[in-house]
């Protein structure tokens, strides 16, 4: 009887403090990044001054980007296409693919972590990287524990590296920093992103 008795006492003791997992609330908000993303690059000389560009993407929170636009805002040496070149992540001119790692604080809805551009020329065989490693990614979300929230004024900073392709004459290997802004031409970096930034120049 007394087995019975300890039994039952312990049965309801798990199910008043609900132990186990299957009824935990989530302590995490999800955040997806999308929208339009403009590139400024500095560093770049002669034809390595040419590479700024606009890409489409959406991506929640980490892993590879879904790519669905890029485009050159000029023609040069090293990529040899412009504005509207590239769709859904490639095209005969360029492919593109990326990365994201990021995360949203619960208490503030500030978004803050990593994010990653590779462009390779199918035409001469240039790469253009914006490293992931290093950059600093920053934003808000409007997400909450049980909503999927929208990043809203992201910014990317960071380095970039140019590998002239074997058939790009006159392009050159070059290096530098990028701010990548969230639908809109310009942006100024949350003073962590400017730090980071300063100290790669």
């Amino acid at each position: 009887m007394k087995k019975l008795a300890l039994v039952a006492l312990l049965a309801l003791e798990f199910a008043v403090c609900g132990c186990g997992t299957s009824g935990s609330p989530q302590t995490f908000t999800n955040t997806e990044a999308t929208g339009n993303w403009e590139a400024q690059l500095t560093g770049g000389t002669d034809q390595a001054s040419l590479l700024n560009f606009v890409t489409s993407f959406t991506v929640t929170n980490n892993g590879p980007l879904s790519i669905t636009g890029f485009g050159f805002f000029n023609t040069g040496a090293c990529f040899p296409t412009g504005v509207g070149t590239t769709f859904a992540g490639s095209s005969p001119a360029e492919t593109v693919t990326g990365t994201a790692d990021f995360g949203t604080n619960v208490a503030t809805n500030q978004v803050s972590g990593t994010l990653g551009l590779t462009i390779t020329s199918t035409v001469n065989g240039s790469v253009l990287t914006l490293e992931q490693q290093g950059s600093s990614l920053t934003g808000t979300s409007n997400g909450t524990t049980s909503t999927t929230g929208v990043l809203s004024n992201g910014v990317v900073v960071g380095n970039w590296n140019l590998t002239a392709g074997s058939g790009a004459v006159g392009c050159n290997a070059a290096s530098g920093n990028f701010i990548l802004c969230q639908d809109k031409a310009s942006c100024t970096p949350t003073t962590s992103a400017a730090v980071i930034k300063k100290s790669n120049d």
